[in-house]
This record gives C-alpha cells, structure tokens and sequence, in this order.
C-alpha cells in the first residue's frame, strides 16, 4: 500500500462545490446537515448557491473545505473503502490537515467544524483588516526567499508562510514589509511576486491571539490517536500522539505549512501515489511538480468518486 490521502485548503472553494455530491449520495447529504447543526448556520447553502464574498470569509471557507472533503471520505466509506486501510498517510494543507485528521477519527466532523469556524474567525480578528498582508513568490529558491523575508521585516513582521512547491513560497506579515518583500524578491529576479488577495496575514508571528483561542479550544475538545498517520503541516513527517498533534495544531497558526517537505518525505517513505480528496486540484498540481514519481489525482466528482472505488476494489 503506497497511496497517502491529501486534504486541500483555503483557495480550492469555488460555489457550487458539494452540490453534486449532495445529489448523488445520501452520505454526503448527511454531512452536511451535520455540520449545518453543529454551526447553527445554513453553510451548504453558502457552498452549493450562495455568494462568493460569503464563501470566502474565512470563517465560512474553512469548514465549508472541509465539510465537501469529509462527504467524499463518507461517501468511499459506505462503499466498504477503509481510510486505514487504503492509505499509508493523511496530510493536508493548512485547514485540510484537520480535514485529514477527521478523516482518521481523530475529531468528530462537529467538533472540526466548530473548531474550524473559530479557527476562521480568530484568524480574521487577530489582525485588523489592510494591517497584514501575503505575497506569492515564485521562482527562487526556498532559502532565497525565506533570506528576503528577514531582510524585508525591519522592525515589523515578514516571514515564510506557505512552503508550497518548487519555486513557489508564500510570505506573510505586516503590509509594509510584504511589500518590500515584493520589490526585493523582483530585484533578485524572481519570476513573478504578488500580493494575494487574502483577508488575514496567516500562519506567521501576528496571529498569536488566534494561536492563543486554538489552544483553547483544542484543549476542551475530544481527541483520539488518528487510524493512519498524520504529516504535520508543522514538523513535515507523520505524528500519531493525540497530545503532540493538539500542539502542533497550536504552533500551526503561526507557524509555515511546509507542503513541499511533506510531499517529498511521504515520497521518501515509499508513497507513489496521492489523491486529493475534496475540492478542486490545487494540492495534486503542487505534488506533481515537488516529485515527479508520485502519481496524483483529484476526487472531487461522483464519476471520481465511482473510478476510485473501482481501482481501490481491483
């Protein structure tokens, strides 16, 4: 068994997304009126018709991720796929590694949803909006740019955010110092460098006080040891003790997604195969570029759904 099961993150919503699932599959159903209860809110209609501004509210696009990569983890279940024994590791980015923590019963899908609603909401409060900042950098190398952030800080903050692929690194911060980060990273010849259109300077230093409401909130909620190993965004290699995972969650706040470690050690443990289990392909896309052994492929779709069973099965 050399497959790992990834869980995308914020970027992968687009409306409509669920919808299918919802119409196909009574699991699926179930899920999302499961997570409608536990927020007291009416998030599928967000995901399957409502407005995009809605969507991307952080607060509403976390457990919305989630909620459309648990229905198709539900949906493979019924179908007498087991996760455990399907795959050698779960991992996924930023919000999807509680997708894939939920999907090795490590939390309840309520919990995560609650979880991932505060995760959202302290993520947006912790800064004012226009404070922070994030820009995309592509085309230099991982040191180069984490070399940029420092100089970029100054007195404010400015660090690695996103290790996403090859040539690709997010940095996070203070408005100003994003910015000098851009118009240094160009002067060194970076490919492109761009400020991204995010609401919240995620994982680095100024989300403290959401780190701060996780600990919180992860301390008073239940947590089982996961069913297969789970590659921490933080420490980019497997962890399987409940109390190691609760803090790592903390320090993931604000601290870097390393996915391109992640993909290459789950590579050098012998997985030659991913599959992005949700929404859209983003994460399927960065793990073909990081290693090009690994085969991967996104199910999102019932016809996805229906090609996985069939190969799992064969």
């Amino acid at each position: 068994m050399s497959m790992s099961f990834i869980f995308p993150g914020q970027g992968s919503q687009f409306i409509g997304m669920g919808r299918e699932l919802a119409d196909n599959y009574g699991e699926a159903r179930a899920v999302f009126q499961e997570i409608d209860e536990s927020l007291s809110q009416d998030l599928s209609k967000i995901m399957f018709e409502g407005s995009e501004d809605d969507l991307n509210l952080t607060e509403n696009t976390q457990p919305a991720l989630m909620a459309v990569s648990m229905a198709v983890v539900r949906v493979l279940e019924s179908q007498g796929i087991d996760i455990a024994q399907s795959c050698k590791f779960v991992a996924g980015h930023s919000l999807g590694e509680y997708s894939a923590l939920t999907a090795a019963g490590t939390f309840s899908i309520a919990d995560t949803a609650r979880l991932l609603k505060l995760r959202g909401q302290s993520m947006q409060k912790a800064v004012p909006v226009g404070v922070g900042s994030m820009a995309a950098i592509l085309g230099l190398e991982f040191e180069d740019v984490i070399n940029i952030a420092k100089e970029a800080a100054g007195d404010d903050v400015c660090q690695g955010a996103n290790d996403n692929s090859v040539g690709q690194v997010v940095v996070s911060g203070s408005k100003a110092a994003v910015e000098r980060a851009v118009a240094l990273a160009t002067e060194k010849g970076a490919k492109r460098a761009v400020i991204l259109p995010v609401s919240a300077p995620f994982h680095c230093a100024l989300m403290q006080p959401a780190a701060d409401a996780m600990a919180e909130a992860l301390a008073e909620t239940t947590m089982n040891a996961p069913v297969v190993p789970v590659v921490s965004n933080v420490t980019a290699k497997a962890e399987t003790d409940p109390d190691t995972i609760r803090n790592l969650l903390v320090d993931q706040v604000t601290g870097m997604v390393r996915w391109r470690e992640s993909v290459l050690w789950m590579g050098a443990q012998g997985v030659t195969e991913m599959v992005e289990l949700g929404a859209g392909k983003v994460l399927s896309g960065l793990a073909r570029r990081i290693d090009k052994e690994i085969s991967c492929q996104s199910v999102g779709t019932p016809e996805q759904i229906e090609a996985l069973i069939t190969k799992l099965k064969g």
